[in-house]
């Protein structure tokens, strides 16, 4: 059972379709497994439903909503089916499964970091600029100081890790910001893989050969 889960407002972005698409699907893998968050998520939806049902109809002028669906920019939906041309993912420990949430989304063979670290990069269609990858530590390994230039959201997808302010097991959404400054270390038990999703700014590591894979891994 998941012990940390995403706040009310990250939800009601989701259930309004305001949540960047990176996000999203990371907030949706929470969702697979989190009965809690669905049901908090049904509320939010039904309380919205009220809303909209109470405000007093307004009439509005001739061509205005043509006018409106004129400025609006096409927002295709999330993915729900596998991409045709999609290339064959990159393994798993086994008893692990992919999120339905990344059904749809080009996922890189695993990409060496250096010694008993990998990660991946996630193309979410529709959205070339999401910046979501997913990212594998061997047991005990510890990834670099580092604080937010933006919002981040992390899915434990297996294992653990533990960044000081708490642990954060398979099922767990973390959400750090600016205002974080840690350097998560996987537990000694297992390897862990990761769910990320960054918006708003990049990583901002510590160390100058930190920032350097960074840089080039696009985080």
């Amino acid at each position: 059972m998941s012990m940390h889960h995403p706040d009310d407002d990250l939800l009601l972005s989701l259930a309004v379709g305001s949540l960047d698409r990176a996000s999203a699907i990371v907030i949706a893998a929470h969702l697979e497994g989190c009965t809690d968050c669905c049901q908090r998520l049904e509320l939010l939806e039904a309380v919205g439903g009220e809303m909209l049902a109470d405000i007093e109809p307004v009439e509005m002028e001739v061509g205005a909503f043509s006018r409106t669906l004129e400025r609006l920019d096409p927002l295709p939906a999330l993915p729900t089916a596998p991409a045709a041309s999609a290339r064959p993912r990159p393994d798993l420990p086994a008893g692990m499964h992919w999120p339905r949430s990344l059904e749809g989304c080009d996922i890189t063979p695993w990409k060496r970091l250096g010694p008993g670290m990998r990660w991946s990069r996630i193309t979410v269609p529709g959205d070339p600029q999401a910046n979501a990858f997913l990212l594998r530590m061997a047991a005990g390994m510890q990834l670099a100081a580092h604080t937010h230039g933006g919002r981040e959201l992390t899915q434990v997808l297996y294992g653990a890790f533990d960044d000081g302010r708490d642990v954060w097991r398979a099922g767990d959404l973390d959400e750090t910001d600016g205002d974080v400054h840690h350097r998560p270390v996987v537990t000694a038990d297992s390897e862990c893989i990761c769910l990320v999703a960054l918006t708003g700014g990049r990583t901002r590591f510590d160390g100058l050969i930190a920032r350097a894979l960074g840089a080039w891994m696009g985080i």
